[in-house]
């Protein structure tokens, strides 16, 4: 959940900082700052003679800010949600982490039921798990036991499943110190 907090704090932050700039740009260009004429300068005059003497910073500057232009979109639409299918089930998410209570270092686990539940639905259940668990256990727990579970729980019994299962290496030095 810290990572949704992060995301909401960094949007904000970036969004009053342009606010400030764009009211500073809107002010300025309108004469209402006191103290200064609307044909002040806005930059010292030896940048300006930097900048036309060098013609290329300002397609090089333009380039930069396109790019951040992009990448701050790209921040935005992930954190609105857009290119995540689905709804999220915090059921299922509970149940699947009380049925894998015993595996140490459960870590990323969610569910999210993609479509209609009630239709041609199905559930997509994900986690992480350290590599000195036994992965052959854990799949056919969740064979056996949880996945039915979840299904009944989130929908019905027909509802299809994918199971991704992300087995994390072990730390460097915990390789090194095995030898």
């Amino acid at each position: 959940m810290r990572q949704y907090g992060g995301n909401r704090l960094g949007l904000a932050v970036v969004g009053a900082v342009l606010l400030v700039v764009g009211g500073y740009a809107w002010l300025r260009g309108q004469g209402q700052l006191a103290g200064l004429s609307p044909r002040a300068r806005v930059l010292p005059e030896r940048t300006v003679d930097a900048v036309a003497g060098n013609p290329w910073t300002l397609w090089a500057m333009a380039l930069l800010l396109v790019v951040l232009a992009l990448v701050t979109l790209r921040w935005l639409l992930l954190g609105l949600g857009w290119g995540r299918f689905g709804a999220r089930s915090g059921t299922g998410t509970a149940m699947l982490c009380v049925g894998l209570k015993d595996v140490e270092g459960l870590s990323r686990a969610g569910v999210r039921v993609v479509g209609d539940p009630n239709g041609a639905g199905r559930l997509r259940i994900s986690f992480s798990c350290p590599a000195e668990a036994d992965v052959g256990a854990v799949v056919g727990k969740l064979d056996r036991e949880i996945v039915g579970r979840i299904r009944r729980e989130v929908g019905d019994d027909d509802l299809g499943a994918v199971v991704r299962v992300h087995v994390r290496r072990q730390a460097a030095a915990r390789r090194v110190s095995t030898r």
